[in-house]
């Protein structure tokens, strides 16, 4: 690709105009790329027996609604109690372009900025655009807390 430059030998404008499109058409690229995870969430351990996870503490079990679940941006997961007693986290990058879910309802995690929604209690997509499933994230529950396991 030939750049232009203007009379002073400094890029032209259309030169810088292009290269940004390209950046920006490699970013979007990027956030649609195609990821493979589990459409299940088998990322639960029962540590019951006190030992310590080393995880980082999300919530208190009583948190989580039953039948719902909460997001948490800032650790990148989203945990839901699809039955009583049954916790499932996900990550809460949706897999359309990359945004953050939002809510938990109705029986599905919801992203705001397209419409995609993923089963609560699987991942796997409940309502497109998105066509992979939300990557399973392992957690623990001990003691009536719940960990994101390292």
């Amino acid at each position: 690709m030939s750049t232009s430059r203007n009379h002073e030998g400094s890029p032209g404008r259309r030169a810088v105009v292009v290269a940004a499109g390209a950046a920006s058409v490699a970013a979007v690229l990027t956030a649609c790329g195609s990821r493979q995870g589990s459409g299940g969430s088998d990322g639960v351990d029962s540590a019951d027996d006190g030992t310590d996870t080393g995880g980082t503490t999300l919530a208190k079990t009583a948190d989580i609604p039953e039948g719902g679940g909460t997001v948490f941006p800032d650790q990148g997961v989203v945990v839901t109690q699809p039955k009583a007693g049954e916790f499932k986290a996900f990550s809460s990058k949706c897999t359309h372009q990359g945004c953050t879910v939002s809510s938990v309802s109705n029986g599905t995690i919801d992203c705001p900025c397209h419409g995609s929604k993923f089963d609560a209690s699987t991942g796997a997509v409940a309502h497109g655009p998105a066509t992979q499933p939300l990557p399973a994230r392992k957690i623990t529950v001990t003691d009536g807390s719940i960990a994101l396991t390292p």
